[in-house]
């Protein structure tokens, strides 16, 4: 894993809470609520190809 990746999902991670926090303060939780889900999902996408290699490398050594 490269160590970028693990700086864009922290990035990723310190904008949704801080978005959380401040709709939160503005008493928009539902709104709170969507942007983590959609932060959750950027994330999840950005890693979807780190693990289909990690599948790749244990199908590899298991030998299926």
């Amino acid at each position: 894993m490269e160590l970028d990746l693990i700086f864009k999902i922290a990035g990723v991670g310190i904008i949704v809470s801080v978005l959380n926090m401040l709709l939160k303060k503005a008493d928009r939780d539902e709104y709170a609520m969507i942007v983590t889900i959609a932060g959750l999902i950027v994330v999840l996408a950005m890693i979807i190809n780190e693990i289909a290699a990690l599948f790749d490398t244990v199908k590899t050594v298991f030998g299926f």
